[in-house]
Protein backbone atom coordinates (compact mmCIF):
# COMPACT_ATOMS: atom_id res chain seq x y z
CA UNK A 1 0.00 0.00 0.00
CA UNK A 2 1.15 3.63 -0.60
CA UNK A 3 2.58 5.20 1.89
CA UNK A 4 0.52 8.14 2.72
CA UNK A 5 -2.71 8.31 5.32
CA UNK A 6 -4.79 9.92 2.52
CA UNK A 7 -6.51 6.72 2.12
CA UNK A 8 -4.64 5.47 -1.06
CA UNK A 9 -8.19 4.15 -2.19
CA UNK A 10 -6.93 1.66 -4.99
CA UNK A 11 -4.82 -0.43 -2.51
CA UNK A 12 -6.83 -0.35 0.65
CA UNK A 13 -7.75 -4.27 1.43
CA UNK A 14 -11.23 -4.69 3.03
CA UNK A 15 -11.54 -6.61 6.18
CA UNK A 16 -13.73 -7.72 9.01
CA UNK A 17 -12.74 -5.91 12.25
CA UNK A 18 -13.50 -7.90 15.35
CA UNK A 19 -12.60 -5.00 17.71
CA UNK A 20 -15.52 -4.57 20.54
CA UNK A 21 -15.03 -1.06 20.81
CA UNK A 22 -18.28 0.43 20.12
CA UNK A 23 -16.84 3.67 19.35
CA UNK A 24 -14.41 2.41 16.24
CA UNK A 25 -11.47 4.37 15.79
CA UNK A 26 -12.76 7.29 15.37
CA UNK A 27 -11.59 10.12 17.70
CA UNK A 28 -15.99 11.62 18.35
CA UNK A 29 -16.50 14.86 19.45
CA UNK A 30 -20.08 16.48 20.75
CA UNK A 31 -21.75 19.18 18.99
CA UNK A 32 -19.81 21.81 21.83
CA UNK A 33 -16.95 20.62 21.54
CA UNK A 34 -16.43 20.34 17.46
CA UNK A 35 -17.87 24.12 17.58
CA UNK A 36 -15.27 25.22 19.68
CA UNK A 37 -12.18 23.29 17.87
CA UNK A 38 -13.62 24.74 14.38
CA UNK A 39 -13.73 28.36 15.75
CA UNK A 40 -9.48 27.91 15.68
CA UNK A 41 -9.17 25.84 12.67
CA UNK A 42 -11.84 25.03 10.37
CA UNK A 43 -12.60 21.72 9.23
CA UNK A 44 -16.03 19.99 7.57
CA UNK A 45 -18.06 18.15 9.85
CA UNK A 46 -19.06 14.66 9.92
CA UNK A 47 -22.05 13.88 11.83
CA UNK A 48 -23.00 10.28 13.08
CA UNK A 49 -26.53 9.70 13.79
CA UNK A 50 -27.14 6.51 16.12
CA UNK A 51 -30.08 5.03 18.45
CA UNK A 52 -29.01 2.81 21.01
CA UNK A 53 -31.31 0.44 19.07
CA UNK A 54 -29.77 0.92 15.84
CA UNK A 55 -27.98 -2.78 14.88
CA UNK A 56 -27.12 -1.04 11.68
CA UNK A 57 -25.25 1.61 13.33
CA UNK A 58 -23.11 -0.53 15.62
CA UNK A 59 -22.06 -2.73 12.70
CA UNK A 60 -21.12 0.52 11.09
CA UNK A 61 -18.81 1.45 14.09
CA UNK A 62 -17.32 -2.04 14.18
CA UNK A 63 -16.32 -2.17 10.84
CA UNK A 64 -16.19 1.03 8.54
CA UNK A 65 -15.44 3.40 11.45
CA UNK A 66 -12.69 0.79 13.07
CA UNK A 67 -10.69 0.72 9.38
CA UNK A 68 -7.62 2.67 10.40
CA UNK A 69 -7.39 4.13 7.00
CA UNK A 70 -10.94 5.59 7.57
CA UNK A 71 -10.95 6.42 11.19
CA UNK A 72 -7.30 8.21 10.65
CA UNK A 73 -8.60 10.47 7.57
CA UNK A 74 -11.37 11.38 9.60
CA UNK A 75 -9.44 12.34 12.52
CA UNK A 76 -7.11 14.92 10.37
CA UNK A 77 -9.45 16.38 8.17
CA UNK A 78 -13.08 16.09 9.88
CA UNK A 79 -14.52 17.29 12.85
CA UNK A 80 -16.61 14.42 13.70
CA UNK A 81 -20.07 14.57 16.00
CA UNK A 82 -21.29 11.10 17.39
CA UNK A 83 -24.79 11.85 18.48
CA UNK A 84 -27.38 9.40 20.17
CA UNK A 85 -30.67 11.18 17.83
CA UNK A 86 -32.88 9.95 21.03
CA UNK A 87 -31.07 12.06 23.35
CA UNK A 88 -32.65 14.15 26.24
CA UNK A 89 -29.81 16.67 26.32
CA UNK A 90 -30.32 20.80 25.01
CA UNK A 91 -27.86 21.09 22.25
CA UNK A 92 -26.65 24.51 20.75
CA UNK A 93 -25.73 24.41 17.63
CA UNK A 94 -24.56 27.31 15.52
CA UNK A 95 -26.36 29.85 17.75
CA UNK A 96 -29.89 28.15 17.89
CA UNK A 97 -30.89 25.84 21.06
CA UNK A 98 -32.22 21.66 20.15
CA UNK A 99 -34.51 19.87 22.81
CA UNK A 100 -35.93 16.60 22.67
CA UNK A 101 -39.42 16.48 21.47
CA UNK A 102 -40.91 14.67 24.43
CA UNK A 103 -38.65 13.69 27.41
CA UNK A 104 -40.95 11.48 28.72
CA UNK A 105 -41.21 8.97 25.48
CA UNK A 106 -37.52 7.44 25.62
CA UNK A 107 -37.32 7.04 21.73
CA UNK A 108 -38.68 10.40 20.80
CA UNK A 109 -36.42 12.37 18.62
CA UNK A 110 -34.63 15.30 19.15
CA UNK A 111 -35.26 18.61 17.60
CA UNK A 112 -31.74 18.96 16.11
CA UNK A 113 -32.13 15.09 14.47
CA UNK A 114 -34.99 16.64 12.53
CA UNK A 115 -33.49 19.31 11.78
CA UNK A 116 -30.85 17.64 10.08
CA UNK A 117 -32.78 14.59 8.53
CA UNK A 118 -36.15 16.24 8.07
CA UNK A 119 -38.91 13.65 8.15
CA UNK A 120 -36.57 10.53 7.03
CA UNK A 121 -35.60 9.81 10.42
CA UNK A 122 -33.55 6.55 9.42
CA UNK A 123 -30.34 5.21 11.08
CA UNK A 124 -27.63 5.26 10.72
CA UNK A 125 -27.40 8.72 8.98
CA UNK A 126 -24.56 10.62 8.15
CA UNK A 127 -24.44 14.51 7.35
CA UNK A 128 -21.40 15.71 5.59
CA UNK A 129 -21.41 19.69 6.29
CA UNK A 130 -18.56 22.90 5.24
CA UNK A 131 -17.04 24.48 8.09
CA UNK A 132 -19.28 27.32 7.36
CA UNK A 133 -22.54 25.41 8.31
CA UNK A 134 -23.88 26.40 4.85
CA UNK A 135 -23.75 23.58 2.53
CA UNK A 136 -24.83 19.90 3.86
CA UNK A 137 -25.08 16.42 2.07
CA UNK A 138 -27.07 13.75 3.69
CA UNK A 139 -26.42 9.67 3.32
CA UNK A 140 -29.00 7.31 4.72
CA UNK A 141 -28.50 3.92 5.90
CA UNK A 142 -25.55 1.85 6.53
CA UNK A 143 -21.58 2.88 4.99
CA UNK A 144 -19.39 0.43 4.23
CA UNK A 145 -15.74 1.60 3.35
CA UNK A 146 -16.14 1.76 0.16
CA UNK A 147 -19.41 4.03 0.01
CA UNK A 148 -18.31 6.79 2.57
CA UNK A 149 -14.55 6.98 1.12
CA UNK A 150 -16.33 9.27 -2.63
CA UNK A 151 -18.11 11.54 0.28
CA UNK A 152 -14.44 12.17 2.81
CA UNK A 153 -12.60 13.17 -0.67
CA UNK A 154 -16.24 15.07 -1.82
CA UNK A 155 -15.63 18.04 1.43
CA UNK A 156 -12.05 17.85 1.94
CA UNK A 157 -10.56 18.18 -1.56
CA UNK A 158 -14.05 20.84 -2.44
CA UNK A 159 -14.99 18.84 -4.84
CA UNK A 160 -18.51 19.84 -3.97
CA UNK A 161 -17.86 23.33 -4.95
CA UNK A 162 -17.72 22.13 -8.94
CA UNK A 163 -19.28 18.50 -9.08
CA UNK A 164 -22.83 17.11 -8.27
CA UNK A 165 -22.18 13.82 -6.01
CA UNK A 166 -23.61 11.50 -7.36
CA UNK A 167 -21.49 12.20 -11.14
CA UNK A 168 -18.32 12.43 -8.67
CA UNK A 169 -18.97 8.90 -6.55
CA UNK A 170 -19.55 7.51 -10.24
CA UNK A 171 -16.24 8.62 -11.51
CA UNK A 172 -14.83 7.78 -8.39
CA UNK A 173 -15.35 4.14 -7.94
CA UNK A 174 -14.31 3.76 -11.44
CA UNK A 175 -11.15 5.58 -11.10
CA UNK A 176 -10.50 3.26 -7.74
CA UNK A 177 -12.18 -0.01 -8.01
CA UNK A 178 -13.06 -0.79 -11.61
CA UNK A 179 -10.51 -2.98 -13.00
CA UNK A 180 -11.92 -3.23 -16.24
CA UNK A 181 -12.15 0.03 -17.13
CA UNK A 182 -10.85 0.97 -20.80
CA UNK A 183 -7.47 3.90 -20.67
CA UNK A 184 -8.82 5.18 -23.67
CA UNK A 185 -6.53 8.49 -23.54
CA UNK A 186 -2.98 8.63 -24.77
CA UNK A 187 -0.36 10.33 -22.90
CA UNK A 188 3.12 11.87 -22.96
CA UNK A 189 5.31 12.43 -20.56
CA UNK A 190 6.42 15.63 -19.55
CA UNK A 191 9.95 15.09 -20.58
CA UNK A 192 9.03 13.61 -24.15
CA UNK A 193 7.01 16.85 -24.77
CA UNK A 194 9.05 19.09 -26.77
CA UNK A 195 10.23 16.93 -29.02
CA UNK A 196 6.42 15.27 -29.62
CA UNK A 197 5.05 18.65 -30.04
CA UNK A 198 7.42 19.60 -32.38
CA UNK A 199 6.84 17.05 -34.81
CA UNK A 200 3.18 18.05 -34.60
CA UNK A 201 2.24 20.97 -33.06
CA UNK A 202 -1.35 20.95 -30.51
CA UNK A 203 -2.40 22.56 -27.94
CA UNK A 204 -1.35 20.58 -24.44
CA UNK A 205 -3.16 19.86 -21.54
CA UNK A 206 -1.66 19.27 -18.26
CA UNK A 207 -3.30 17.30 -15.55
CA UNK A 208 -1.88 17.42 -12.41
CA UNK A 209 -1.36 15.27 -9.45
CA UNK A 210 0.04 13.86 -6.03
CA UNK A 211 -0.25 10.85 -4.00
CA UNK A 212 -1.96 13.06 -1.62
CA UNK A 213 -4.73 14.21 -3.84
CA UNK A 214 -7.69 11.64 -4.49
CA UNK A 215 -9.83 14.07 -6.55
CA UNK A 216 -6.86 14.23 -8.93
CA UNK A 217 -6.34 10.33 -9.55
CA UNK A 218 -10.09 10.39 -10.40
CA UNK A 219 -9.59 12.81 -12.80
CA UNK A 220 -5.82 11.11 -13.88
CA UNK A 221 -7.86 7.69 -14.07
CA UNK A 222 -11.06 8.30 -15.21
CA UNK A 223 -12.63 11.92 -16.30
CA UNK A 224 -9.98 12.02 -19.49
CA UNK A 225 -10.77 8.14 -20.36
CA UNK A 226 -14.26 8.78 -20.32
CA UNK A 227 -15.57 8.46 -24.20
CA UNK A 228 -16.71 11.90 -23.72
CA UNK A 229 -13.55 13.56 -23.56
CA UNK A 230 -11.02 10.96 -24.82
CA UNK A 231 -12.06 11.79 -28.18
CA UNK A 232 -11.25 15.14 -27.92
CA UNK A 233 -7.88 14.59 -26.41
CA UNK A 234 -6.78 12.25 -28.52
CA UNK A 235 -7.11 14.24 -31.82
CA UNK A 236 -6.87 18.19 -30.35
CA UNK A 237 -4.45 17.96 -27.30
CA UNK A 238 -0.96 16.82 -26.30
CA UNK A 239 -1.74 15.13 -23.05
CA UNK A 240 0.36 15.04 -20.19
CA UNK A 241 -0.25 13.47 -16.47
CA UNK A 242 2.57 15.42 -14.18
CA UNK A 243 3.19 14.12 -10.92
CA UNK A 244 3.84 17.76 -9.44
CA UNK A 245 6.01 15.79 -6.29
CA UNK A 246 8.33 14.37 -9.19
CA UNK A 247 12.19 14.11 -7.68
CA UNK A 248 13.22 14.18 -11.13
CA UNK A 249 15.18 17.05 -12.67
CA UNK A 250 13.32 18.48 -15.54
CA UNK A 251 14.42 20.35 -18.78
CA UNK A 252 11.90 22.20 -20.40
CA UNK A 253 12.66 25.29 -22.85
CA UNK A 254 16.40 25.19 -22.05
CA UNK A 255 15.89 25.10 -18.64
CA UNK A 256 16.01 22.68 -16.06
CA UNK A 257 13.43 22.17 -12.97
CA UNK A 258 13.70 20.65 -10.10
CA UNK A 259 11.87 19.66 -6.43
CA UNK A 260 11.19 22.96 -4.10
CA UNK A 261 9.43 23.99 -1.28
CA UNK A 262 5.95 25.63 -2.85
CA UNK A 263 3.43 27.13 -0.36
CA UNK A 264 4.91 25.45 2.40
CA UNK A 265 5.21 22.07 0.12
CA UNK A 266 7.76 19.70 -2.13
CA UNK A 267 6.84 20.44 -5.34
CA UNK A 268 9.07 20.14 -8.73
CA UNK A 269 8.84 23.59 -9.63
CA UNK A 270 7.82 22.86 -13.39
CA UNK A 271 4.42 23.25 -12.15
CA UNK A 272 4.32 27.17 -11.34
CA UNK A 273 6.18 27.20 -15.19
CA UNK A 274 3.04 25.59 -16.43
CA UNK A 275 0.64 27.25 -14.12
CA UNK A 276 2.14 30.55 -14.76
CA UNK A 277 2.57 30.42 -10.81
CA UNK A 278 -0.89 30.07 -10.32
CA UNK A 279 -0.46 26.59 -9.29
CA UNK A 280 -2.88 24.73 -6.71
CA UNK A 281 -4.62 21.34 -6.07
CA UNK A 282 -6.63 20.14 -8.00
CA UNK A 283 -5.49 21.87 -11.43
CA UNK A 284 -5.29 21.55 -15.23
CA UNK A 285 -3.35 23.86 -17.23
CA UNK A 286 -3.59 24.55 -20.54
CA UNK A 287 -0.85 25.19 -23.10
CA UNK A 288 -1.06 26.99 -26.66
CA UNK A 289 0.93 25.68 -29.69
CA UNK A 290 4.12 26.94 -28.04
CA UNK A 291 3.91 25.46 -24.67
CA UNK A 292 3.16 28.64 -23.65
CA UNK A 293 0.29 29.06 -20.26
CA UNK A 294 -3.37 30.02 -21.67
CA UNK A 295 -5.02 29.53 -18.33
CA UNK A 296 -5.41 27.24 -15.12
CA UNK A 297 -7.94 25.73 -13.89
CA UNK A 298 -8.45 24.64 -10.26
CA UNK A 299 -10.69 22.74 -8.53
CA UNK A 300 -12.03 19.47 -9.81
CA UNK A 301 -13.64 19.04 -13.25
CA UNK A 302 -16.05 16.49 -13.78
CA UNK A 303 -16.27 15.33 -17.52
CA UNK A 304 -19.10 17.66 -18.72
CA UNK A 305 -17.10 20.62 -17.46
CA UNK A 306 -13.61 19.20 -18.75
CA UNK A 307 -15.34 18.45 -22.56
CA UNK A 308 -16.69 22.38 -22.52
CA UNK A 309 -13.00 23.91 -21.70
CA UNK A 310 -11.08 21.35 -23.82
CA UNK A 311 -14.02 23.64 -26.66
CA UNK A 312 -13.53 26.88 -25.22
CA UNK A 313 -9.45 26.96 -24.94
CA UNK A 314 -8.66 24.18 -27.90
CA UNK A 315 -10.76 26.12 -30.84
CA UNK A 316 -9.25 29.44 -29.58
CA UNK A 317 -12.80 30.59 -28.64
CA UNK A 318 -11.29 31.85 -25.25
CA UNK A 319 -9.88 34.94 -27.72
CA UNK A 320 -13.00 35.96 -28.87
CA UNK A 321 -15.49 35.81 -26.29
CA UNK A 322 -15.67 35.61 -22.22
CA UNK A 323 -15.83 32.62 -20.67
CA UNK A 324 -19.43 33.94 -19.21
CA UNK A 325 -20.90 34.74 -22.63
CA UNK A 326 -19.68 30.80 -23.83
CA UNK A 327 -21.27 29.44 -20.89
CA UNK A 328 -24.66 31.82 -21.86
CA UNK A 329 -24.36 30.44 -25.78
CA UNK A 330 -24.05 26.76 -24.21
CA UNK A 331 -26.45 26.67 -21.08
CA UNK A 332 -28.35 23.86 -22.05
CA UNK A 333 -25.32 21.65 -22.10
CA UNK A 334 -23.07 23.41 -19.29
CA UNK A 335 -22.96 22.56 -16.11
CA UNK A 336 -24.09 25.49 -13.93
CA UNK A 337 -21.73 24.64 -11.20
CA UNK A 338 -18.50 24.70 -13.43
CA UNK A 339 -15.75 26.84 -12.44
CA UNK A 340 -15.33 29.64 -14.83
CA UNK A 341 -11.37 30.18 -15.76
CA UNK A 342 -11.36 34.09 -15.50
CA UNK A 343 -12.73 33.48 -11.81
CA UNK A 344 -11.78 30.27 -10.39
CA UNK A 345 -10.46 30.56 -6.51
CA UNK A 346 -7.17 28.79 -5.47
CA UNK A 347 -8.46 26.42 -2.53
CA UNK A 348 -5.06 25.71 -0.70
CA UNK A 349 -3.77 22.86 -1.43
CA UNK A 350 -4.31 19.90 0.52
CA UNK A 351 -1.55 19.04 2.45
CA UNK A 352 -1.22 15.48 3.94
CA UNK A 353 -0.66 15.82 7.79
CA UNK A 354 0.73 12.65 8.56
CA UNK A 355 2.12 10.55 6.36
CA UNK A 356 3.52 7.33 8.92
CA UNK A 357 -0.03 5.55 8.40
CA UNK A 358 0.84 2.13 6.13
CA UNK A 359 -1.06 -0.57 5.52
Amino acid sequence: MKKYLILCFSFITIVSYTQNNSEGLVHWLNFKEAQEKNKVAQRPFLIDFYTNWCGWCKVMMQTTYSNPNIANYINNYFYPIKFNAETKDTIEFNGKKYFSIDITNPKSPHQIAIEFLGNSLAYPSTVFMTSDYQTKFLSQGYLKEQDIEPFLVFMVENVFRSANFNDFQTLFKNAFYNPELKRNTKTVSIKDLEPVNKKKPKKTIVFFYTNFCNSCKVTTQAVIHDSLVSKELNNNFNVVLLDAEMPDTILFKGKKYHKEIINGYPFNSIVNVLTNNKFSLPAVAFLDENLNPIETIWLFQPTQSLFHLMDYFGKDIYKTKTWDTYVKENSTTTPTNQASPQKSPSPPINKPKNKSSKK
